[in-house]
């Protein structure tokens, strides 16, 4: 596979086709480049419908069907109704922050996939920080919020921007001890590397705990439903973007569709083994088509949330966090990393050349797997018995009430109008 020309070795390719050097490395790195802003941007104005669709689905609409057939050209005519509309910078707004905000937001989206391994032999940069460079960039996002809220000079804006960084930093907490379990297991931190280490077994099995939260935690990041109070009109307006318009509110949106699509990848390639598959190594081109079929399973799952999960409030979000994600998670890492200290102890990991092998790795999973199981029945417990407390404190003042009202009828009192 080494001699096959592809987007990690085009420059010697072209040297040794006669090219000069240089240029051979400047062509190598602007399609490169091209490559990988494009592929999203393309693609998410594709999914836009996609999701559109799915959500008419759930809810018993037909969504778009009239632009193009059955509906596809919906999105190509929204972008154009946006690239038309009138663009507005509100007085005493700093103009060039607030012009800026949009651009961080897009490229801060574009930025993750330079990391993201598509084969075995298409990666834009296999870099060995891999998983933290997804923590770094996608962090940016945070910024991004911050700088459209303070510098749009609206009060619904910043405070709209105060809530998003809360839910934002907060958030990360758990994300990042989640991330941290498939790379213990693994033993690195490029995602070219996870995606090999997952050939014998997906890390989903081995932690189940890491990838659920992993995911929830990244829907709060992005802001999709139910934790979308970024834009919760009812409360905020439109929260930080409020004063945007035209073409920079969509790239606002694009970002958010983009940011939702490209966790989706990441979950994939993180704890779904990536671009591995049948065959793959024979005809690497599939890994797009394996990558591409699981990242649509996570993604339809989003979906699916999206049109029927209702929004929680901002106490109840902060406190799902701080009071049950984030206990969670580092009890499953520390449980996990003790759970490793013993498979390793006994022997049970894959011998040396055996690492692809899925029987090899059935030891491992199982070990790891009943932990992860030991984790979710022991906080099934729990929140049964603190409902279960809930429920009696509140029988036992209902039956106070019944009592009350048993003995002495006229101290209760009616509301006006009965």
């Amino acid at each position: 596979m080494a001699d096959v020309c592809s987007i990690n070795n085009l420059t010697r390719c072209l040297i040794e086709g006669g090219m000069n050097p240089g240029l051979a490395n400047f062509i190598s790195i602007l399609l490169g480049v091209v490559a990988t802003a494009t592929l999203p941007l393309v693609t998410v104005i594709f999914l836009i419908w996609v999701e559109r669709k799915i959500a008419a689905r759930v809810q018993d609409r037909l969504g778009p069907n009239r632009v193009g057939p059955w509906g596809l050209l919906q999105s190509v005519a929204d972008a154009l109704k946006l690239l038309t509309k009138e663009d507005i910078t509100p007085l005493g707004a700093d103009k060039f922050i607030y012009n800026l905000a949009p651009i961080i937001a897009f490229a801060s989206i574009v930025l993750l996939w330079a990391v993201v391994p598509f084969t075995p032999l298409h990666v834009g940069a296999n870099l060995a920080i891999g998983a933290l460079y997804f923590m770094a960039v996608g962090s940016i996002a945070t910024i991004k919020v911050m700088v459209a809220g303070w510098s749009s000079n609206n009060k619904y804006a910043l405070l709209g921007a105060f809530r998003t960084i809360a839910q934002l930093l907060s958030y990360e907490v758990p994300l990042v001890l989640a991330l941290i379990v498939p790379v213990m297991i693994a033993g690195t931190m490029s995602l070219q590397e996870l995606t090999f280490a997952q050939q014998g077994m997906w890390f989903v099995f081995m932690a189940p705990v890491a990838a659920l939260i992993f995911f929830i935690a990244n829907l709060a990041e992005v802001g999709r439903a139910p934790f979308d109070l970024l834009e919760a009109e009812s409360e905020i307006i439109a929260g930080y973007n409020i004063e945007y318009s035209g073409f920079k509110f969509g790239m606002f949106m694009a970002a958010e569709f983009m940011h939702a699509f490209t966790i989706c990848v990441l979950t994939a390639v993180i704890f779904l083994g990536g671009w591995s598959g049948p065959f793959v190594h024979e005809l690497p081109v599939l890994g797009f088509v394996w990558l591409g079929l699981k990242t649509a399973v996570v993604y339809i799952f989003m979906l699916v949330l999206r049109a029927t999960v209702p929004r929680v409030r901002i106490d109840q979000l902060m406190a799902f966090n701080w009071k049950f994600l984030v206990p969670i998670s580092i009890v499953n890492l520390l449980v996990t990393a003790f759970l490793l200290y013993v498979v390793r102890a006994l022997g049970l990991t894959p011998a040396p050349g055996q690492e692809y092998n899925f029987v090899a790795n059935l030891p491992q999973t199982i070990v790891l797997f009943v932990g992860n199981l030991v984790v979710v029945g022991v906080v099934v417990t729990m929140i049964r018995n603190w409902a279960r407390r809930q429920r009696l404190g509140e029988e036992a003042r209902s039956l106070a009430l019944v009592a009350v009202e048993d003995e002495n009828p006229a101290a209760i009192t009616l509301p006006a109008g009965h």
